[in-house]
C-alpha cells in the first residue's frame, strides 16, 4: 500500500504561508481532480485555518508517489517557489499517515486540544473526496475508521469536555446561575467584537428579551437589529440594568462606567433575583466591588480566562487515555488492511491446496475401489481435508503476523514464489 501524507500545520507553517497554500473554494475541487489526473492516484484534501494537509494513496505500484512529487504541484498550483515551500512541509509514510490522521480528527494534534470542530472538518474533506470521485479503496476505509477512532476518544474520555473560548466559557458560567432563560433579559453594553461572539451563545439560549445600550445609537440600533433585540438611550442605562439578569459590558471606555456606588443605587431599584454581569472589556467597565455572590455575580475577562485554563488543564488529563485508543485502533486498522490485501493470495493459496487435495483423494479412492464402506471413504475425505487445514494454518496466521520493515521481502512474496502462484 502506497500511502502518503505531505502537509504544512500551524506547528511548523506561519499562517502567511498557509494562506498562500489553502485549497478554498473552486481551488478544492480543481485541485482533487488535478493531483487524481495526473499521477493517477486516490487524494483527499484537508485545508482549514490552522493545517494543509494532502492524503494521497495508490495501489502497489512501479511508480510511488514521493513527497518531491507532491511538493512540486503544490509549488506549481499555488504559484509559491518549491525550495521555500519545501521549509514548511512534513511528510509521512504509510503507518505514519495512518495514525497522523487519527490523532487529528481525535483532536490530539489541534491548537486547542479536545476541539470539537476538526472532526466535521476531516469528515467534509472526506465528503468533498467522495464527491469528487478522488477517494478510493484506500482513503475509504482511512477515514471512516479516523472518523470512528474520534468517536470513541469522544465517548470514552473526557478530552472534549468543557468549553474553551471566553464566549463559551461565560455562557457556560450563565448556565449555572440559571435553570430557565424564556423569562430572562439580557442587556448588552458597547459593541465590541468579543460581546458580538459572546452574545451569539447567549441567544442560543433563547431569552425573553435582548436590550442593546452604546453612546453611538447608530450602533446600539445595528447590534439590537442583528440579534433581535431592542435598543435603549446610553442615558438610561441604569433603568436598563435595573430589568436586566444578565448583563454582557464590552465598551472601549478608558475608566469604569459603573461605580460601585451607582449600582448600589440600582440594586435597591431591583426586584428580580441575581443579575450576572459578564464584563469582557479591558479596560473593566464594573468595579470588582460590585461582585457580593450573591445578589450580583460578576466576571471579568481574567476571572473567564481562568476557568477557560483550568479546563484545558483537565482536558490534559486524558490525552494519556486518547493517544492509547489512536494507538489500540491503529494496529487494529494495520491488521485489518493487511488482511484484505491478503485475502487474494490466500483464496490462491487454498484453491492450490484444494486441487491437489481432490486430484490426491480421487487417485487413493480409485485405487481401493470396492474396498471401502461409505463411510470409509467420508473418513479419507475428512483426513486429507484436516491435513489441508493444518498445512494451511501456519502460512495463513504467519501471513496476518507478518509485518515487515519497509524496502525487505515479505512473507507474501515468499508464498507467491514457494507455491508458484500467479499474480
Amino acid at each position: 500500500m502506497n500511502l502518503l501524507l505531505v502537509g504544512c500545520s500551524f506547528k511548523n507553517t506561519p499562517i502567511a504561508m498557509r494562506e498562500k497554500l489553502a485549497f478554498d473554494g473552486p481551488r478544492l475541487s480543481a485541485g482533487l481532480l488535478e493531483i487524481n489526473s495526473r499521477y493517477g492516484c486516490e487524494v483527499a484534501i484537508l485545508s482549514t485555518c490552522n493545517r494543509v494537509e494532502l492524503y494521497l494513496a495508490k495501489q502497489d505500484s512501479p511508480v510511488p508517489l514521493t513527497a518531491d512529487l507532491i511538493c512540486e504541484f503544490l509549488g506549481e498550483y499555488h504559484q509559491v517557489p518549491v525550495e521555500q515551500l519545501k521549509q514548511h512541509i512534513y511528510a509521512k509514510d504509510a503507518q505514519e499517515t495512518i495514525k497522523h490522521l487519527f490523532r487529528v480528527t481525535s483532536s490530539l494534534d489541534s491548537l486547542i486540544v479536545g476541539e470539537g470542530q476538526i472532526a466535521g472538518q476531516v469528515k467534509k474533506t472526506y465528503d468533498d473526496a467522495k464527491t469528487q470521485g478522488t477517494a478510493g479503496p484506500i482513503l475509504h476505509p482511512l477515514f471512516q475508521n479516523a472518523l470512528q477512532v474520534a468517536k470513541r476518544v469522544r465517548t470514552e474520555t473526557g478530552i472534549s469536555r468543557g468549553h474553551v473560548s471566553v464566549s463559551s466559557v461565560a455562557v457556560d458560567y450563565v448556565r449555572e446561575v440559571f435553570d430557565r432563560f424564556d423569562d430572562k433579559t439580557v442587556l448588552v453594553i458597547g459593541a465590541g467584537k468579543m460581546g458580538e461572539l459572546t452574545l451569539k451563545h447567549l441567544r442560543e439560549l433563547s431569552p425573553q428579551r435582548i436590550l442593546v445600550t452604546n453612546r453611538s445609537p447608530e450602533k446600539a440600533q445595528a447590534v439590537a437589529a442583528g440579534c433581535g433585540g431592542q435598543s435603549v438611550p446610553w442615558e438610561q442605562l441604569d433603568d436598563a440594568l435595573v430589568q436586566a439578569d444578565i448583563v454582557l459590558s464590552t465598551t472601549g471606555a478608558p475608566e469604569p462606567i459603573m461605580t460601585r456606588r451607582r449600582f448600589n443605587d440600582i440594586l435597591a431599584k431591583r426586584s428580580g433575583g441575581t443579575i450576572v454581569i459578564l464584563d469582557i472589556a479591558v479596560p473593566r467597565d464594573f468595579d470588582p466591588r460590585i461582585h457580593d455572590g450573591d445578589r450580583a455575580c460578576l466576571f471579568n475577562i481574567d476571572d473567564l480566562m481562568r476557568i477557560r485554563e483550568q479546563t484545558l488543564a483537565d482536558r490534559k488529563k486524558h490525552i494519556a487515555p486518547a493517544e492509547s485508543i489512536v494507538d489500540q485502533e491503529v494496529k487494529r486498522f494495520l491488521k485489518d488492511t493487511k488482511r484484505r490485501s491478503h485475502g487474494p493470495i490466500i483464496a490462491k493459496l487454498t484453491q492450490e491446496f484444494e486441487a491437489r487435495r481432490r486430484e490426491i483423494v480421487a487417485q487413493l479412492l480409485a485405487k481401493l475401489n470396492g474396498k471401502l464402506s461409505e463411510p470409509d471413504k467420508a473418513y479419507i475425505e475428512g483426513a486429507f481435508r484436516l491435513l489441508q487445514n493444518k498445512f494451511l494454518h501456519g502460512p495463513i496466521s504467519a501471513l496476518a503476523e507478518d509485518a515487515p520493515e519497509p524496502g525487505s521481502h515479505t512473507l507474501l512474496e515468499a508464498l507467491r514464489k514457494l507455491f508458484r502462484l500467479e499474480e
